[in-house]
């Protein structure tokens, strides 16, 4: 009897269900919500919190659709934003001013990861088999790097911290980071500026640590930035991206190894350190700091690639940083 009963009621909900969706269906588009936030990312560590909370479900909890534009290279990610096919990206400082250099056209929301010791984003590399060892031995010697981006600036600065005046500073520009690395690891290059873990790659194959960014830790942040329009026309959206993504990188550093999988699954992470390499901090609650970026404006403005430094409040937001921290318990 009471089988029966029940067979009637799946079958009821069946039903029920298959007429909701047939009215879904038929309804007009808008019902569906508003289309997903787009956001690039390139196949690198500082992506792991959108795949975190992409599987930890923490973007449907925050009532938010997202969907990752996987991009090859910081250019094609730097044209998609430019001809607005996405809302958001993963960039750095330096990137986001360049889009605000003319008029305002995109917004810092959140700092995603910061050097730290054990945890550089950068290192300074010499070619296998180099007498170098000390940032001192790269006066006069070219350096692998992209010019007018981040690894530049980060080349720079330490370079400088270290007490190298810039007329004993030597770049040589390689904008495609895997070429730089062949380069360097074949002993084409004397030294280059990488990013982690390509550089721990260069490492186990022989090149010769020098410097990696701790030691300029204020100066070497990623970051998320969206487009003025998005920021406008979906602010609440990006309000659920940010929490979830704050929640993502909060389960990772509680708990790294949780997410090595992941990791292995979703970013590029050479065969040379897949086992060695470790998950890093991911930076909470931050933005960019005033100081920060001024530095950056000051570096810019120094190789003329802007007229004059672009004010802080126009470029940087902490609303949804801060939006989350109020909705803490």
């Amino acid at each position: 009897m009471h089988t029966t009963i029940d067979h009637r009621r799946r079958c009821g909900l069946i039903l029920f269900l298959g007429l909701s969706l047939c009215l879904l269906a038929g309804a007009p588009a808008l019902a569906a919500g508003p289309p997903p936030l787009r956001i690039a990312l390139l196949p690198i560590i500082d992506s792991l919190p959108f795949y975190v909370a992409e599987e930890q479900k923490f973007f449907e909890a925050a009532g938010v659709q997202v969907k990752a534009v996987n991009v090859a290279s910081a250019a094609a990610r730097d044209q998609l934003m430019q001809s607005g096919q996405i809302d958001g990206m993963l960039n750095e400082i330096i990137s986001s001013a360049n889009f605000n250099r003319d008029r305002p056209q995109v917004v810092v929301v959140a700092v995603v990861r910061a050097a730290r010791p054990g945890y550089p984003l950068f290192r300074l590399l010499a070619a296998p088999g180099s007498p170098h060892r000390d940032i001192t031995d790269l006066a006069g010697v070219p350096i692998g790097i992209s010019r007018h981006t981040v690894i530049e600036y980060v080349t720079d600065r330490l370079l400088q911290n270290a007490g190298l005046p810039p007329e004993r500073i030597r770049k040589q520009s390689v904008p495609a980071i895997p070429e730089r690395y062949q380069l360097l690891v074949q002993g084409h290059l004397a030294a280059a500026m990488l990013p982690d873990p390509l550089a721990m790659s260069a490492i186990e194959a022989g090149a010769v640590l020098v410097a990696d960014d701790d030691a300029v830790a204020d100066y070497s942040l990623s970051i998320l930035t969206f487009a003025l329009t998005a920021m406008e026309a979906k602010h609440d959206q990006i309000q659920g991206f940010i929490t979830a993504w704050q929640l993502a990188a909060a389960a990772i550093n509680a708990e790294p190894r949780a997410f090595r999988s992941l990791m292995l699954a979703k970013i590029r992470i050479p065969p040379n350190v897949r086992d060695s390499f470790r998950i890093p901090p991911f930076a909470h609650g931050r933005v960019p700091s005033a100081d920060q970026w001024q530095d950056a404006m000051n570096w810019m403005q120094a190789r003329e690639l802007l007229a004059a430094p672009l004010p802080y409040s126009r470029s940087v937001t902490d609303r949804f940083i801060r939006s989350v921290a109020a909705d803490r318990p």
